[in-house]
């Protein structure tokens, strides 16, 4: 298959993270998550990773020369030359640009880009119905996974909670922001010929073979 170099993009509840842990399994690929890398720039304490650090401590966004940095310096390092999976990044149209030039200088190209799409409808349900225990963390969904008191957890039968980013108005709200930002960058890599849309709905399993067709 040559290079594998993939972006995977899915709106929140749709599944992304599901799949993507499946291909990094299947293909052994390094998943470069833009929230991991920054943590872990944080960490190391390098000049670029001071740099965000001063962001992150101040809750702002890291600019996206910054981000673009540590991805350049993500992508030179050995695991990742067979290829790998960009997961958070790019979120808008610049910042893909941006991405291309970057791969560009090292020779290297976007091979494919799959969009999970699961309608609105079906992502409100999943993402409102979760629910966790504060207590232990054991994690329960009313429809999917319900636990055998309503409510209570099994382990040790504290309240179940549901957290705040899962209301039904913060719920709307993030998939309006995901629309808004990424439609304008599937519409991008459709006129590259990168993207494929693939159906998320169904069992895991099915949804895994749809991702690998779309990846071939």
């Amino acid at each position: 298959m040559g290079d594998r170099n993939w972006i995977l993009l899915g709106a929140p509840g749709a599944g992304k993270g599901t799949q993507a842990q499946r291909l990094i399994d299947t293909y052994r690929l390094p998943q470069i998550s833009t929230g991991d890398m920054l943590r872990e720039a944080k960490r190391a304490g390098t000049a670029l990773g001071k740099q965000a650090a001063g962001y992150m401590d101040r809750g702002a966004l890291v600019p996206d020369e910054l981000v673009i940095g540590l991805i350049a310096e993500r992508l030179d390092q050995p695991d990742a030359q067979q290829g790998f999976i960009l997961d958070g990044f790019p979120r808008t149209v610049p910042q893909a640009e941006a991405l291309g030039q970057v791969l560009a200088e090292r020779g290297r190209q976007l091979t494919r880009v799959v969009a999970i799409e699961v309608p609105e409808a079906v992502l409100v349900p999943r993402l409102t119905g979760r629910r966790s225990c504060p207590k232990c963390g054991a994690p329960y969904h009313v429809m999917f996974k319900p636990p055998v008191k309503e409510g209570l957890c099994d382990v040790d039968g504290t309240a179940l909670v549901q957290r705040a980013d899962d209301t039904e108005v913060t719920v709307r709200a993030r998939l309006e922001t995901y629309r808004n930002q990424t439609a304008p960058l599937i519409a991008y890599y459709r006129a590259k010929g990168l993207l494929r849309e693939v159906d998320g709905q169904g069992e895991l399993g099915a949804v895994f073979q749809r991702v690998q067709e779309a990846l071939a």
